[in-house]
C-alpha cells in the first residue's frame, strides 16, 4: 500500500528494479567483473537512486519490483515509506504500463518511472522531468540516454501505445516513442540526454566520471568501484 503521507502528493516517482541476484543482472559486464560482483555493483546501483528518488521533494517515492518474490529485498533496501510494487507483464513495456496503471489507481496525477542504471544522472534532471509532467501542456516527458532508450517517462495518464510492440533495448526506443506520442497527439518535452551503464565500456567511463564528482551523488557506486580497484 501507498503511505498515507506520500498519498498527499500528486506525483510520484518509481524506480523499475530488479532483485540483485548474481547472474540475473548486468551481465553485460561480465567480463571485466564477475557476476557477483555484476550484482554488488547493481545493488549500489540501487541504493544510489533509492537516496536520489527519496531526497525529491513534493513526490512519493515508489520502487516497481521483479521477480514478485523479492519484496523482502526492496523492503531492506528502502526507507519504511517507499511504497513496492511487484512488476507484471511479459516484457518491458507491460511491466512499466503496469506500473503506471497502479500508481494513476492509487490518485497520483503525474507519475515518472525512472530506471536504475544511470548512477551518476544529475538529480537536476527528475527535478526538472517533474516540473515538465506538472505542467498541462505537456502529456509526456522523456529522459533520453545516448544509445538510443530513455531513462525516465513521465506522463499524466496511461498510454498503452506507448509500450506495446516496443523494439526493447536497441536504439529506436527514444524515437519510436516521441514518434507515436506525437501521432497520439501528444505534446512531448524532454530533459538532457544521459548515459546508462550495461556495457565495459559504459563501466570505464562511469570509474573515470566519479574520480570527478565531489558531492554525494553516486556514493555507494563510488565506493564499491574504489574498493574493487584496490
Amino acid at each position: 500500500m501507498i503511505d498515507t503521507t506520500a498519498a498527499k502528493a500528486q506525483s510520484a516517482v518509481a524506480i523499475m528494479a530488479k532483485a540483485p541476484q548474481p547472474g540475473q543482472v548486468k551481465t553485460r559486464l561480465c567480463p571485466p567483473l564477475s557476476h557477483r560482483e555484476a550484482a554488488q555493483l547493481y545493488q549500489c546501483f540501487l541504493r544510489d537512486k533509492i537516496a536520489q528518488v527519496n531526497a525529491l521533494p513534493r513526490a512519493a517515492p515508489v520502487v516497481s519490483y521483479s521477480p514478485d518474490e523479492s519484496e523482502s529485498v526492496f523492503k531492506d533496501l528502502t526507507p519504511p515509506h517507499f511504497a513496492l510494487i511487484p512488476q507484471h507483464g511479459d516484457d518491458l513495456g507491460a511491466r512499466i504500463l503496469f506500473t503506471f496503471d497502479q500508481l494513476f489507481r492509487q490518485g497520483y496525477t503525474q507519475v515518472i518511472v525512472i530506471d536504475s542504471d544511470t548512477p551518476t544522472l544529475p538529480t537536476a534532471y527528475v527535478e526538472q522531468a517533474l516540473r515538465l509532467i506538472a505542467a498541462h501542456q505537456n502529456d509526456v516527458v522523456l529522459g533520453p540516454t545516448e544509445d538510443g532508450g530513455y531513462y525516465l517517462i513521465g506522463l499524466r495518464q496511461s498510454h498503452r501505445e506507448l509500450f506495446e510492440r516496443m523494439p526493447w533495448n536497441t536504439s529506436e526506443v527514444f524515437p519510436e516513442t516521441r514518434r507515436r506520442s506525437e501521432q497520439s497527439g501528444l505534446s512531448v518535452a524532454c530533459t538532457a540526454s544521459w548515459y546508462d551503464v550495461d556495457t565495459p565500456e559504459d563501466l570505464a567511463r562511469l570509474m573515470e566520471s566519479l574520480d570527478h564528482i565531489q558531492d554525494e551523488l553516486a556514493r555507494q557506486t563510488r565506493r564499491f568501484l574504489q574498493e574493487l580497484r584496490r
